[in-house]
Order: C-alpha cells, then structure tokens, then sequence
C-alpha cells in the first residue's frame, strides 16, 4: 500500500517544497500537498509535516497566526488520533502555538539569524522518528531560524526529561535554547518539533559543510516503524 503523507503550505513557507522532496526520496511516493484553508486533511494519511519559512509573515508570533488556520484543527485531531506529525522550524512553532507541543520558540540569544551546519546529540531512542539512532549518537543537519530559542519553564522541563521527551539536543546551542534543547516530542512520541532541517539533509556530498544524510534517516526511522507496526 502507498505511504500517503501531507504537506502543509502556509502562506509564507518556504521549505515545503524542500520537505515534499525529501518525503518522496525517501518513501519513493509523492507527497499530498495541502493549502492552509483547507478545511480537512486527505483520507488515510500516514504521515503530516509542517514545513520551515516564515508563516503570515511571522506577524504576532512565529506560528501563531498558522497555529488557527482551518487545516490545523485537523492536523490536531489526526495527531490526536495517532497519524505521526512532524513540525520543522517554523512547524516547531506551530506546533508549540497549537498545544500539540509544549514551551515556546523565542527569539536567539545573540539577536541574530543562525544559518549553518550544526551537531545534534539523539537523546531518544524510542520514538518512531528517532528508533534507528544510538543514544548519544552524533548528527549533522542545518539551522536556519531567528526564533529558535526554546524556553519552558522548570516543572516543564523536568516532565520534559523525565517522560523521555527530549528527542535531540544542540552539541553547541546555537540560540540559546534551555537544556541545549533542539528538539522535542508529544507525550505519545509520536508528534515531533525540531528546529534543524532534516529535509535539508537527505543527500551526501563532497564536503562536510555542503551536505549530508543525516537529516533523511529520521523519515526512514519513520517509514520503517510504520511499515512494521
């Protein structure tokens, strides 16, 4: 049966077609793409990103304005449904802005833009993104964001470390981001926001700094979970 996942396009994004590559390299399928007004997702989905850019404009918030978009109370009842969601970047911020995830995507420490190559350390290994990793396990994938600072307060971090939710952290925290955090999962496991670009990372190349496959083992962490469930 064909892997069936949706990209989101809001206005403003600009690394949807980014990710609808990836999805296909990865799955050998084309991804559905969905318009932000749309009212509902298509039928059985098995998978749902929210792309990189700057949704509305980054008005308000980051996200906050994408966050009420019609297709977001679908993409909130299919995660509570189970379908697993992926946010990137300014998904990562939708995601927080929905409640699907908890804390807060504030703006860098140093006030500035942070676009390169950064390591990540796996800090879970029993996610369906993340099953195919060694814990501690290094990866290199790019960040391009200015609102990457993740915050949340104490007692949420701790639940955050102790319900195993942390799915990776900054090896050198680019933007600030309490406990090195970069990336985070839904109590299920099964709804991840990160602010590094796998979608950015499917593909090896030459040069250490202009590419990498990092990024496309986490979709196939994805796909090999769904296929054996």
């Amino acid at each position: 049966m064909a892997f069936r996942a949706a990209v989101i396009t809001f206005p403003g994004s600009n690394c949807d077609r980014d990710m609808a590559v990836a999805i296909e390299a990865v799955t050998g399928e084309e991804a559905i793409r969905v318009w932000h007004g749309d009212a509902a997702l298509p039928e059985r989905l098995d998978f749902i990103a929210l792309p990189g850019g700057f949704s509305y404009g980054d008005y308000l918030r980051s996200g906050a304005m994408a966050a009420k978009s019609p297709i977001l109370r679908a993409v909130v009842s299919a995660a509570e449904a189970g379908v697993p969601v992926l946010g990137v970047c300014n998904g990562f911020q939708v995601l927080t802005e929905s409640g699907l995830l908890p804390g807060a995507l504030m703006r860098n420490a140093q006030q500035t833009f942070v676009c390169r190559t950064v390591e990540l350390a796996v800090a879970n290994t029993s996610s369906p993104f993340t099953s195919g990793f060694d814990k501690d396990e290094t990866l290199r994938i790019p960040v391009a964001h200015h609102d990457g600072n993740y915050f949340a307060d104490e007692d949420t971090l701790d639940r955050l470390e102790g319900e195993d939710r942390v799915a990776f952290r900054y090896s050198d925290n680019c933007n600030g981001s309490r406990r090195d955090i970069a990336g985070v999962l839904s109590a299920n496991g099964r709804v991840l926001g990160m602010m590094p670009h796998p979608e950015r990372a499917i593909e090896p190349a030459a040069h250490r700094d202009l590419g990498g496959s990092d990024g496309r083992r986490i979709f196939e962490n994805l796909v090999s979970e769904l296929v054996s469930a």
